[in-house]
Parts: C-alpha cells; sequence; structure tokens
C-alpha cells in the first residue's frame, strides 16, 4: 500500500456516517512492526526535506493537532515521528487545565496566541477540542468558564462545533493547513498502558489517580468523541482517526500524513532570477578571493 492510501485510509471524509466503534484501535492493515518501524525511519528524512522547503518558502504554516484519551500515545508519537525535525521551526505546545487568565478569555484564546507563523510546525498535544471533550463530559468544568448564563443552552455544543468549524476555515483561507489526528485506542490497551506506569519506576511519574476517574467516564468520552468527529471533520480539516493500540502502526500512519499533506503543497525552495545568480557569481568570486 502505497502512502497516499494508507493516509487516506483513515481520513474520515464523510463524517455524518461517522461511527467510532467501525474504527478497530488494533487494526494494522497488514503491517509487520518490522516493517513500520523501517518505512517510519525512512520518513524521518522526508520530513526534514519537507520542512526545509516549508520553513524556506515562508507561505504555510503547518498546525497538527493530536486528541486521544489519557495513554493514547499522543507523547510518544510526537517523539517518535517528529524526532528529525529542526526545533527551530517546530513547536510542541501541550494544553493542560486553564489558567485564570485564560478564562478570562474565549476557549480559543490561548490556542490562536499559540499558533505556528508561517515557514513553521505547531503541534498541539490536546487543543481547543478539549471544550467539546472534557468540558462537556465534566459539566462543572463550564461552570468555571463564567459565561452568561443566557448563553449556556442545550445548543452550546452545536455551536461550538459551528466556531471550531469557522476557525478552521478562517485558517486554511489564510495560509495555515490544519491535521487533525484521534489516536483511537481500546480500553483494554489503555488498561494494559495504566498497569505499565505503575509497574514501570521510570514511568511512574506519569500516573495520576485522575487517570482512574476519567477511565470510569470512558463511554461518556466515546460518545464526545465520535460527535466531535462527526460535526467537525470538514474538506477543508478532515479528522484521521489513527488505530493505536500498536503505536508502531499509529506512528507509520501518522507520519504518512503529515507526510501526505505536506507533498501536496507543491513545496518549493526560492527560485533566483539571472540579475540575483549575477550577484551570487559576484560574491563567490570574492569570497574564493580571499
Amino acid at each position: 500500500m502505497n502512502h497516499v492510501k494508507l493516509a487516506r485510509r483513515f481520513r474520515v471524509e464523510k463524517p455524518k456516517r461517522f461511527r467510532l466503534r467501525r474504527f478497530d484501535p488494533a487494526e494494522t492493515a497488514d503491517f509487520s512492526k518490522e516493517a513500520a518501524e523501517r518505512i517510519v525511519a525512512k520518513h524521518a528524512p522526508r520530513l526534514t526535506d519537507l520542512q526545509e522547503r516549508l520553513y524556506a518558502e515562508n507561505r504555510w504554516a503547518l498546525l497538527v493537532i493530536l486528541q486521544g484519551i489519557d495513554a493514547a500515545g499522543k507523547d510518544g508519537a510526537i517523539k517518535h515521528v517528529m524526532a528529525g525535525l529542526n526545533p527551530q521551526g517546530c513547536v510542541v505546545h501541550p494544553f493542560k487545565v486553564p489558567t485564570a487568565e485564560e478564562l478570562d478569555h474565549d476557549y480559543l484564546w490561548r490556542a490562536a496566541a499559540r499558533l505556528p507563523p508561517r515557514g513553521d510546525i505547531g503541534i498541539f498535544n490536546r487543543s481547543y477540542y478539549e471544550e467539546v471533550l472534557a468540558v462537556r463530559v465534566h459539566e462543572d468544568l463550564l461552570e468555571k468558564q463564567r459565561l452568561p448564563a443566557k448563553l449556556v443552552t442545550k445548543r452550546i455544543w452545536k455551536e461550538r462545533f459551528a466556531d471550531i468549524n469557522a476557525f478552521e476555515r478562517h485558517l486554511v483561507r489564510n495560509g495555515t493547513v490544519v491535521i487533525k489526528i484521534h489516536l483511537h485506542i481500546s480500553k483494554g490497551e489503555q488498561k494494559r498502558r495504566l498497569l505499565a506506569r505503575l509497574d514501570e519506576p521510570a514511568k511512574r511519574w506519569k500516573f495520576s489517580m485522575a487517570d482512574l476517574a476519567e477511565r470510569k467516564l470512558w463511554d461518556k468520552y466515546m460518545d464526545a468523541y465520535e460527535h466531535m468527529i462527526r460535526n467537525t471533520s470538514t474538506a477543508e480539516a478532515p479528522w484521521y482517526v489513527l488505530p493505536a493500540d500498536n503505536k508502531w502502526f499509529a506512528r507509520l500512519v501518522m507520519s504518512t500524513v503529515i507526510i501526505d499533506v505536506l507533498d501536496r503543497l507543491d513545496l518549493e525552495f526560492p527560485k533566483f532570477d539571472r540579475p540575483a545568480l549575477r550577484s551570487m557569481k559576484r560574491m563567490r568570486k570574492t569570497l574564493r578571493a580571499e
């Protein structure tokens, strides 16, 4: 399977028909772990080249949004897939509990302030989509936002979906390409990973009692993810649902998706006209004469 077909296999193109349960989190598309890891290794120099072209052309920006339940593998995917990129043009921002200042603004404010500039790659580890995920599951979080009471109606989630779609449409129309990835794992795999955090000394720092509390809300979160994807996978910014029970396969698809999207931008290094080339020739002659 070539990279174009693999990338588009997991793209949500008919969101109204989307059902999360139809996506098998353990799927590997007949790849072996060894083959997948070889391909990811080969992808590294290609991603490096595409990043250099993106930076040099300085017209587009790339925003990669990663969403997934606790222990879905977001941190590891960033570490392995983006390992070869130049930190100067690639910034990762993890979105945590909003600060008091952030709560005093609209929910898109803190994300807008961290968008990548032209030529750069920005990675959101969680994002403004928490506003239709965690905030939807935990109603007390919505209360903390101190919205005027008359604005908090039964339509608030549909309104937020519409606002997010408009926000992303604005980004795309102004040169920011948006890649949205949901790392989809099973409840059983999450249990295994949480136990690993307890069993392995090097991973214990990652464990929190809050993980267990959130796990009890699994069904509510899955419903929220399904509604989110159904309502915000658009032609401008589609969702990709990646089977993530096998980390190596999720990383393969993630790197493939990013390469596919960047390839379609036809990125080029700046070209120079004849006067500029003649000037470079003179500069080269001067430097060599030193």
